[in-house]
């Protein structure tokens, strides 16, 4: 048996993240070493688990990945872990689908053998609050929750009022709270949360919020009423296969940081190395770049300061022209078209590679998994192949259409997607090279022929 847990949550401003972070504080406290999970299709959470445990946390996602990649992943991510916390997606039944668990924390609970603490908002509520657990416990019998944490706590009289409550009615136990504090809060913006990586020095913000949570959270009784079974490695995905000689250049810096680690760990399983350059320090592309990998983040929140950066401009610029495969995922996608239009109204140029132009707006312009399939044929993804992702953003390109990347199927029905020309693939899409990985093997194949 090891010790590995769900954080989930009923939704509606509970801030699993903060807790979540606090706790894996707490835990490090203890001398534990531990292992962060993330539950679905979110980048910048995982930064700071990974900040705060010193080990890269990684996505699980239900919907995206077969269920023997998932526990294979949070299986080979664990070895060497104490405590493995998977923080749970939204509310704890939230998914793919409003009619059943795909995609849901509730789901990954399941498939991963992992007990589940639930973190309930009980602002403005005492004993109403059992009912919302006893719902949860009922909705589903598949899912073990063992415990439950109060949060938004108005006073130690209010969470004894409570955990009363829950323990009689749901006949579970609740072990502990945390109060409504403004010191908990983190920045945000449009996406979420601020990423760690821009954050800087972290260190005393993670020590004051394991502190808090050590003082209301009986961490011992949690690690009690957390041990699960070992998880098999049953997918054989990421076993290593011999060297291609092939290099894959990868933009990572504050502007470009959305990756799946998985997709970096497929790259390297099938054969590639991985060489990393920031755009936002200048650096050119590696001279060794056989392909080459802009991914998302958050550009128009750099947009000068990439303006500026003309050795990065004109390195990517000949890079492309010469024909290197390359995918450029959202923010990537931004970086390569005309200018990027902020949403005070500033225009800073960009590649021009992609005619037209990406416009920020304060609404959301996208949000969803996708299905995706080749529009036509190029180097990533031919017209019969099918992969998954998704897409998340706030800005919108005005430009041309004619030359479109691939289809996208999501909630609101199919559209043809994104720009390719030459050897570039771009998109808003975000894709998870973990399922197709053919993906992977067609992209390297394309740059030994570049190569050659």
């Amino acid at each position: 048996m090891t010790k590995r847990f769900v954080i989930a949550g009923t939704g509606s401003g509970v801030g699993k993240t903060t807790f979540t972070i606090g706790l894996m504080q707490a835990l490090k406290n203890k001398g534990l070493v531990v292992q962060g999970f993330k539950c679905g299709p979110d980048y910048i959470d995982p930064t700071y688990h990974s900040a705060v445990t010193g080990r890269i946390s990684r996505n699980i996602d239900s919907w995206m990945l077969t269920h023997d990649t998932v526990t294979t992943i949070v299986s080979r991510a664990s070895r060497g872990a104490d405590v493995a916390v998977i923080e749970g997606v939204m509310g704890f039944y939230d998914g793919k689908s409003p009619l059943n668990d795909a995609g849901s924390t509730a789901e990954i609970s399941v498939i991963t053998q992992s007990p589940v603490v639930l973190i309930v908002n009980a602002a403005s509520m005492a004993r109403s609050v059992a009912a919302v657990v006893k719902g949860f416990q009922t909705l589903s019998t598949a899912p073990n929750i063992v415990a439950v944490i109060v949060n938004q706590v108005g006073s130690v009289s209010h969470f004894e009022l409570v955990k009363a409550a829950i323990e009689q009615e749901c006949q579970i136990p609740v072990i502990g709270y945390l109060k409504k504090d403004a010191t908990l809060s983190m920045p945000s913006r449009h996406l979420g949360l601020v990423p760690a990586v821009e954050r800087g020095e972290l260190t005393t913000f993670f020590e004051h919020l394991g502190e808090l949570i050590a003082e209301t959270v009986d961490v011992e009784r949690l690690l009690a009423l957390t041990e699960a079974p070992q998880l098999e490695e049953t997918s054989r995905l990421f076993e290593p296969e011999p060297a291609q000689h092939v290099t894959i250049a990868v933009a990572k810096d504050a502007a470009f940081n959305f990756y799946y680690e998985e997709n970096l760990e497929l790259l390297r399983a099938k054969g590639a190395e991985i060489a990393y350059f920031s755009p936002l320090r200048n650096e050119p592309v590696p001279s060794e770049a056989d392909g080459l990998y802009l991914g998302g983040g958050f550009p128009e929140e750099f947009a000068a300061q990439l303006e500026q950066c003309t050795a990065t401009k004109k390195s990517v610029q000949e890079t492309i022209a010469r024909g290197v495969p390359t995918l450029a995922e959202c923010g990537g996608f931004m970086y390569l078209t005309e200018a990027i239009t902020t949403t005070a109204g500033a225009c800073y140029p960009m590649l021009g590679i992609i005619p037209g132009e990406v416009k920020m707006q304060t609404k959301l312009a996208a949000l969803g998994y996708r299905e995706i399939t080749g529009a036509t044929d190029n180097f990533l993804i031919r017209q019969e192949d099918q992969a998954k992702g998704h897409e998340f953003h706030y800005s919108v390109y005005e430009g041309q259409h004619d030359c479109p990347a691939y289809k996208t199927k999501g909630r609101f029905g199919q559209k043809e997607e994104g720009y390719t020309t030459g050897n570039l693939v771009a998109g808003y899409t975000h894709f998870h090279f973990a399922s197709n990985p053919a993906l992977v093997e067609q992209w390297l194949e394309a740059c030994k022929k570049v190569k050659a």
